[in-house]
């Protein structure tokens, strides 16, 4: 069922939003080469324990898992989609890009984002699957809006995603979020226009498109958990949590620039 907020309790998601925005900043600054993913895991950690908030995705495991998800972030390099983890021996390299997803459970609540940062100087290919990434996410939120439904934003993303030449994740969605890290309803990142469930005021939603430079199948790694393309191509994730309101979409997770 979907839980629609109240604004004493989208209080609470704005304050553990903006931690989340924090670190991806933070990270921002992290990111180069030689850094292993491990270390953007313990700068995370650091500062989610300052503001008061646990990590959201530390000890959390879904039915597919063998073991709970062991780290703070989840941090996910070139062919890696979603839900890497963070280790001491994956160094980044100069030319990588890195995603990283950022979950905070606050006072209540929590927030959840995500950020493909380029290591260093990027190639042109890279870079154009980072801006349209990024720019699907944006074109997706600007859907959120009161009246329009799930299948708008998804239709947001795959329309525009599709026309760029890239594919985009059909097996993992976005989502609601609330009290909970994941629930009701889905968002996928396809869609047809007008259909699914319509969007009201108070619902409030992460959205994430994952775009993929090559075709659109992907597969589980060796460890369970991190998704990979399954011809090797590259991936970018970027992924804001937004509420619907009367005014529009407002966005949750500001952060700045990845």
């Amino acid at each position: 069922m979907i839980h629609f907020k109240t604004e004493k309790e989208l209080a609470l998601m704005r304050g553990a939003g903006k931690v989340v925005a924090d670190v991806l900043d933070a990270l921002r600054e992290t990111v180069r080469p030689g850094v292993s993913t491990a270390e953007l895991d313990r700068v995370a950690e650091r500062y989610i324990r300052a503001s008061g908030g646990t990590a959201s995705f530390k000890g959390y495991r879904p039915s597919h898992a063998d073991s709970p998800f062991p780290g703070t972030i989840c941090a996910s390099v070139n062919d890696e989609v979603v839900h890497g983890i963070p280790s001491d021996s994956r160094l980044l390299n100069e030319g990588d890009i890195v995603s990283v997803d950022v979950g905070v459970f606050l006072r209540g609540f929590h927030g959840d984002a995500a950020c493909t940062y380029p290591v260093g100087a990027v190639d042109p290919a890279r870079k154009k699957l980072l801006d349209v990434t990024e720019k699907a996410l944006e074109l997706a939120i600007a859907e959120a809006l009161a009246g329009r439904t799930v299948g708008d934003v998804g239709h947001a993303v795959e329309s525009y995603v599709l026309k760029e030449r890239f594919g985009v994740v059909r097996e993992y969605t976005g989502h609601g979020l609330g009290k909970k890290l994941h629930e009701p309803p889905q968002v996928p990142n396809f869609g047809k226009p007008g259909k699914g469930v319509i969007l009201q005021k108070g619902m409030t939603l992460a959205i994430e498109p994952m775009v993929m430079a090559g075709g659109e199948k992907v597969k589980l790694g060796p460890d369970r958990w991190v998704v990979v393309t399954a011809d090797g191509s590259d991936a970018a994730h970027f992924e804001r949590s937004v509420v619907v309101t009367d005014e529009g979409p407002e966005i949750l997770t500001p952060w700045a620039k990845c």
